[in-house]
Parts: structure tokens; sequence; C-alpha cells
């Protein structure tokens, strides 16, 4: 069986994952799964370097020789906040201060700006490091706009305020299966499957 790490702690990330890039002759396994404890300093100054700088350090770990190892780093760009938090999202107000904190204070840094200059997007960049250590990158990017209060229980993170003008909805309001379809992480995954699949490193 052809074996996927990814560089991730994420119970979220990893449910997502495992459903974009479900295939029955892969096994998909988190860090901790398959063994490796490793606290990677994500020093890049884009998303595309911080994934490659995670891929890279799990890669050289014994216990991924003959996988494919994937890294991503995501994060949520606020146009009128020059696109903060951007690769900082994960760490923004700190990385202990709840999301429920950090969803409250861009809502409170948006009082008073009109809808149409609350343009937002999700931004996911997947490194991949194969076997033979070429290393492969793909983005992912969603569209759409700072809601005024969270809405919804599902997903993670900045899904509750990261509105949908299209379906009306936040992210944190649709299915799984509907917030794959579009997802950033969702695209960037079908982007790199289809990489891995050229590669025939992976998913058929």
């Amino acid at each position: 069986m052809k074996k996927i790490i990814f560089a991730t702690g994420n119970a979220g990330k990893m449910k997502e994952i495992r459903e974009i890039l479900a295939d029955p002759d892969v096994e998909i396994l988190s860090m901790k799964e398959a063994g490796i404890f490793s606290d990677i300093e994500e020093n890049g100054s884009s998303f595309e370097e911080n994934a490659v700088i995670k891929a890279k350090a799990v890669a050289s770990h014994p216990n991924a020789a003959g996988a494919v190892v994937l890294a991503d780093d995501s994060g949520l760009e606020i146009d009128y906040l020059n696109g903060e938090p951007g690769i900082y999202s994960a760490r923004y107000m700190g990385e202990d201060t709840s999301y429920r904190i950090k969803n409250q204070n861009l809502i409170d840094r948006l009082e008073g700006v009109p809808d149409e200059k609350r343009t937002a997007r999700f931004v996911c960049a997947i490194a991949a490091v194969l076997p033979n250590g070429q290393v492969v990158t793909t983005r992912g990017t969603i569209e759409g706009k700072i809601g005024y209060e969270e809405r919804g229980a599902n997903g993670f993170g900045y899904d509750p305020i990261f509105y949908l003008p299209d379906m009306s909805r936040s992210t944190a309001e649709l299915s799984p299966e509907e917030k794959n379809a579009i997802s950033h992480r969702g695209n960037a995954l079908r982007e790199m499957k289809k990489e891995l699949t050229k590669r025939k490193e992976n998913v058929k």
C-alpha cells in the first residue's frame, strides 16, 4: 500500500484531507500516526515557503522513508486589513488564543466597513516531497467576505466569519461535502492529486 504522511496534527484538516484524497490503495497518516513528533518553525515569507519547510522537515524523518510527504500552509487574507492575518493566521493574537476571540477581533477591526470593502479569501498552499526528493507545490483559493458575526457550527478556525455571498452562508454553515467541493484546501488538494497522478507517485 502506498503511503502519504500529512504534516499536521490538526484533526479538522486530516478529516478534510482523507475525504478529498480518499483512495483504497493509499494509506493517509498524520505526523502523529506516523510516529513523527517535530516542532517545525515556519519562518517562510509565503504560504508556499512555509508548506515546503514543513514537508521537508517531515520527509527527513526515518519514519517517512518511501512515503509521499504533504504539508500545507493556509490562511485568511482580508483586503481591507492589507492582507492580514495572512501567513500569520494560525499565530494571529497568539497560537493559544481561541478562534472565537480571533474572529471577534477581526469583526471589531472591520466595524463600520461597508459590505463591498469586506472582501477576503482563504488561501492554501500544499507542498509535496516525493520519495525521490522532488518538491511539488500547488495553491487553492476561495473568495468571500468577512461577515458581521460568527455563523455556523461546522468547520473550524475562521470558517464562522467567512461569508460566501453566492451561497448566502458562512463556510461554517456548509456541510463537509459542500465545503470540500469549493474550499481553498479542497482546490489545492485536487490540484496536488493531479500532480501526483502525473508523476505516478500516488493517487490513480
